[in-house]
């Protein structure tokens, strides 16, 4: 794993400014402590920090074709490489390393821009072919791994793995994108592919962008190359499929146990990461490294399932406990994501990140089973919800559920009345929300409430419900799903995390054919009833204990109400009242003490606000040279 930068200029008479280059390359020193290499002609410059996974010795980046015409630099693993040299040698291609970067440059020179459909795993490169005077950028088709760009005055272009490295470019704006803003506290994170500056994008997943020299100046157009579609073409009985399941499971997982490094796994005492470990256990020969964090807190520790799951299959298995006071990473959150990040699991999940670095240098996790097996609780509040607003015409729905809703007293029914009034897009966007529509129009300052120019969070959700390639609701639920809080906010929290403390972290359940695969299957095996990810554990069952597969689902919670009562209290009243939030002009300074009053007094919980709204505080304070006096930016149509 590692990092990328990169300078590109229009016309080739600029000299890149390598000084600049190097200073981007080294702000990204964590993803890459083994090595660091540059490549700089007139008008072009690349940039690369290495963690040495495959071909330890022979692996250095940049990296060129045999004549040098193509250079690449690559954060990730393609893990069918070998199958790609064998293709590409039989057509006369000639290898000088054994590692996987190298089918990169062949790939290009083979198949031009549809070389990324070839590519299994995970990728974020950019690559300069000097002979076509052209520049590739691609990210893999789900967002593993991160890629940021910036278009400058003049027509150039920055690029790089994380935000840091773009900001370092004296060009680059510093103008915040309030639509991106309004966005963050939806939805605790900003979506792809915006960023919180309005110059800066996340090349969204799926999708590359190649800039030609010579064309002129034109608006970018990033291009989407793959997609996933929810057919109902698969198997349609249950069993029939768990047995499929359990053979693509297998598969997924032996292909990323490739590794010239010390490899384990994360085990959460959950059904995906417990599915991961017990495929690792039955293909390896040697007892797996598995470590796992605990809690405190009785009610948000899962670690008694987790050493079960590793007492079966004999693993290494460490714990580390966090307690209730391990609040002190705030401000290291805030440098390892450089925009606003408010999924408060980043805490628990950059202390196991760090365990694991203890004895391994690669991890495999179980992220991407939710999404693709329909395993969140919300998903079954929706079925529920869908058949009830199918009891009345879409046209009667909002003022019949509406009315009595308004009506009715009991808080509970009120919010349920309410939600059956909305489409499914707004129903949905309202159940994933981090702060409601009332709370934020209520937090921010009428100045901001006006920069936003009508943008409205659930935008970003419905754009891609209406887009979904299911003819089913859950269907379309989880493409949101995959397209936002997948990419936008688990993943993004694992690279980051990882990448802090130098581990690799590979994703077995976003392996694209497997996904391809789960999204054949009818809704009904993995929603059954009242089951979430039904076939999953269902195939599970021979492999993992009855009570980790079918107990109620947990997750990585943080005890964020008890601590702004307690310890953080007096932290979080001196953000709110302070300087930093005051001085942005964003935010109704009176509304936002009044919400750390009634939430130390016990009268209401707006924890989730209030963590927000206290990561955003520690952006600001580690940010410099913002501007606030921007509209919201519209968002390029990808080609």
């Amino acid at each position: 794993m590692c990092g990328i930068v990169g300078l590109y200029h229009p016309t080739a008479d600029r000299p890149v400014d390598r000084a600049l280059l190097h200073a981007m390359n080294e702000t990204q020193h964590h993803r890459g402590p083994d090595g660091g290499g540059l490549y700089a002609e007139d008008g072009v410059g690349l940039g690369h920090r290495r963690l040495s996974i495959i071909d330890v010795g022979g692996g250095a980046q940049p990296l060129f074709n045999e004549d040098g015409s193509v250079v690449v630099v690559y954060n990730g693993e393609i893990y069918n490489f070998a199958d790609l040299f064998d293709e590409l040698k039989a057509r006369g291609h000639v290898f000088r390393t054994h590692c996987d970067t190298e089918a990169i440059v062949h790939a290009w020179e083979e198949w031009g821009e549809d070389c990324v459909t070839r590519f299994r795993g995970m990728f974020a490169f950019a690559l300069w072919d000097g002979t076509r005077q052209s520049l590739f950028l691609a990210r893999d088709r789900l967002g593993i791994k991160p890629l940021h760009y910036a278009e400058l005055p003049g027509g150039g272009l920055v690029f790089g793995s994380e935000l840091k490295s773009l900001l370092r470019h004296p060009q680059v704006s510093r103008a915040i994108d309030p639509a991106a803003v309004e966005d963050y506290f939806a939805y605790g994170y900003v979506p792809d592919p915006r960023t919180v500056y309005a110059a800066v994008r996340k090349l969204e997943p799926g999708h590359t962008l190649l800039v030609r020299r010579g064309e002129g100046r034109g608006v970018l157009r990033p291009r989407r190359y793959w997609d996933i579609r929810f057919t109902q073409d698969g198997p349609r009985d249950m069993d029939d499929a768990a047995e499929e399941l359990r053979a693509r499971l297998a598969e997924a997982v032996r292909i990323r146990m490739v590794a010239e490094v010390p490899l384990g796994a994360f085990l959460s005492g959950g059904v995906d990461s417990s599915g991961v470990v017990a495929m690792m256990a039955r293909q390896s020969p040697d007892p797996v490294d598995t470590c796992s964090i605990g809690f405190g807190q009785t009610d948000y520790d899962e670690t008694v399932y987790a050493g079960r799951v590793a007492e079966r299959y004999g693993t290494r298995h460490r714990t580390k406990r966090v307690e209730a006071d391990d609040f002190d990473l705030i401000d290291a959150l805030a440098a390892m994501y450089d925009e606003p990040f408010a999924d408060s699991s980043a805490l628990p999940t950059y202390r196991v990140c760090q365990l694991a670095r203890e004895t391994v240098t690669v991890a495999l996790s179980g992220d991407g089973g939710d999404e693709a097996f329909a395993g969140y609780t919300r998903y079954r509040w929706l079925a529920d919800e869908e058949r009830l607003r199918g009891l009345l015409p879409r046209g009667l729905r909002r003022p019949v559920f509406g009315t009595l809703g308004s009506l009715c007293p009991e808080p509970r029914a009120r919010q349920t009345l309410q939600a059956l009034a909305r489409d499914t897009g707004e129903s949905y966007f309202h159940t994933v929300c981090v702060l409601p529509d009332g709370l934020r129009r209520r937090l921010f300052s009428p100045s901001m409430r006006a920069r936003l120019g009508g943008h409205h969070a659930s935008d970003v959700l419905r754009r891609h419900i209406e887009a979904a390639p299911a003819d089913d609701t859950i269907g379309r639920i989880q493409y949101a799903d995959l397209k936002t809080y997948l990419a936008g906010d688990i993943l993004t929290k694992v690279d980051r995390t990882s990448m802090a403390v130098a581990l690799e972290v590979r994703v077995p359940l976003l392996d694209h054919p497997f996904l391809e695969w789960a999204c054949s299957l009818p809704p009904d095996l993995k929603l059954s009833g009242r089951e979430g990810k039904a076939v999953f554990k269902k195939a599970l069952e021979p492999l993992v204990p009855h009570d980790v597969l079918y107990r109620r689902k947990m997750g990585f919670a943080v005890p964020l109400a008890a601590w702004f009562r307690g310890p953080l209290r007096e932290r979080v009243k001196a953000a709110v009242t302070g300087p930093v939030l005051a001085d942005c002009g964003l935010f109704d300074q009176a509304f936002l003490a009044r919400l750390a009053d009634e939430h130390a007094a016990g009268t209401a919980d707006h924890a989730p606000a209030l963590w927000s709204v206290l990561m955003f505080e520690a952006f600001l304070r580690r940010s410099e040279g913002l501007r606030l006096d921007e509209p919201a930016q519209p968002l390029a149509v990808p080609a």
